[in-house]
């Protein structure tokens, strides 16, 4: 693998772990690893085992395809994005997600439907 493939996996890692409010040090804590190493892993100087990447992961709520796959369009990534927070919660903090989700859905579809407007039906 490339070092540039590490450098963009660091500065994934470190963009996850600012936008959830986390110091180097509380992200290593919570995940159980090593300061040092969770520094040489955001520099692009490490390349981090599968356990340790996954404790990363998991912690930060992201999704493993948002690492993986750089290319991918925006809303794409917004969407892997929301299923790593998704995947981070509780089973019953899905549940509450999933008809959160379904409600908005259906209330943005009948607001559609219920103007007057025809070009809304397209």
């Amino acid at each position: 693998m490339p070092e540039d493939v590490f450098v963009y996996l660091g500065q994934c890692l470190r963009d996850a772990r600012e936008e959830c409010g986390l110091t180097q040090q509380e992200l290593a804590d919570q995940t159980g690893r090593g300061l040092r190493h969770l520094q040489d892993i955001e520099k692009g100087r490490k390349n981090p085992s599968y356990d340790v990447l996954a404790s990363f992961i998991k912690r930060l709520g992201i999704s493993a395809n948002e690492l993986f796959y750089p290319d991918a369009s925006e809303q794409e990534k917004q969407v892997q994005h929301f299923m790593g927070k998704f995947l981070a919660c509780t089973e019953d903090e899905r549940q509450i997600i999933l008809k959160t989700l379904d409600y908005m859905a259906e209330q943005f579809i009948s607001r559609r439907y219920k103007s007057s407007d025809p070009q809304n039906y397209e």
